[in-house]
């Protein structure tokens, strides 16, 4: 298969993907905050800037793109590797994984608890509800 970008437009193109405020994100967003749940976004004072914070449940949600964040599941079909340039993407993506195992190691370590959610989840919608609405529901005294 031929590249069809030159490096330029390719990096002009790779510039324009964002970190936050993605369209997956903010379709969790959109279903936690339906559901009545309030939070706070991108704590930067927390390890790895969490997407979405439950200060008072002491529970955090992050939105994961499949393939930024090498999705290993053998359904999720978003996390394929791309085809040229291995030498570049394997060590980039092995290091985002490394980060984010890091980053929830410290933040269990200070007492939250962590839902990952996968970009390829999102297309299950009632699924996702119900397992937003367990994890955000679970442990909590309130209810």
């Amino acid at each position: 298969m031929v590249n069809a970008f030159v490096s330029t437009e390719r990096s002009k193109q790779m510039s324009l993907i964002r970190g936050k405020d993605t369209k997956p994100e903010l379709l969790v967003r959109r279903l936690v905050h339906a559901m009545g749940f309030r939070y706070a976004l991108h704590r930067r004072d927390l390890p790895g800037c969490p997407d979405l914070v439950f200060t008072g449940r002491n529970k955090i949600i992050f939105v994961h793109g499949c393939f930024w964040h090498r999705h290993m599941s053998a359904r999720c079909g978003l996390s394929r590797l791309p085809k040229s340039r291995l030498d570049f993407w394997l060590p980039k993506l092995e290091s985002n994984q490394i980060r984010d195992e890091k980053n929830k190691r410290k933040l269990q370590s200070l007492g939250w608890k962590i839902l990952v959610v996968w970009e390829c989840q999102l297309s299950h919608t009632e699924q996702l509800k119900n397992k937003l609405r367990r994890f955000l529901e679970s442990g909590d005294a309130r209810r």
